[in-house]
């Protein structure tokens, strides 16, 4: 069993693109996160949903918890207006590591190991030129943990 088997499509966002855009599509298909690519579709990072998240609480409620049990059903709804005017690329943690990136011909077990070891929920798999391989490459998929797992205990 091969990456590129595996793989399955995923949605994907732009680094340019919104991210009230970006928040609607992980809450539409209630995704953990969202694979983030360049202009060419290379995989750039992964937008966890927890850190869209993160971005609407505001600050003093970060700080200071117990007000959060202050804020009124009105003022939540208005929540996700502080991600209006923002960019993917803006929303990205400065630290963000680079997404797990599978060969298309690396099998289950190194893509596990690979998973594993980035501690990652998925993993873009893409098809490099031959020669390549240090190349971006096209992107085929993405296999995430679960798809893996079910996999890997037997089911078709």
């Amino acid at each position: 069993m091969r990456a590129r088997d595996l793989a399955e499509p995923y949605p994907t966002v732009g680094l340019d693109d919104q991210a009230l855009d970006a928040a609607r599509l992980l809450a539409e298909h209630r995704l953990p996160g969202v694979l983030v690519v360049d202009g060419p579709g290379s995989p750039r990072a992964i937008l966890p949903a927890s850190q869209l998240v993160r971005l609407l609480v505001p600050g003093y409620v970060m700080e200071d918890p117990t007000l959060a049990a202050v804020i009124d059903e009105a003022h939540a709804d208005r929540l996700c207006e502080a991600l209006a005017g923002l960019r993917v690329r803006d929303c990205l943690p400065k630290d963000a590591p680079a997404p797990t990136v599978a060969d298309a011909d690396d099998t289950a077990v190194e893509i596990a190991a690979l998973m594993a070891r980035n501690r990652s929920p998925l993993a873009a798999v893409v098809e490099r030129a031959p020669g390549r391989s240090g190349a971006a490459g096209r992107l085929l998929g993405v296999i995430t943990a679960s798809h893996l797992l079910h996999r890997l205990l037997g089911n078709p």
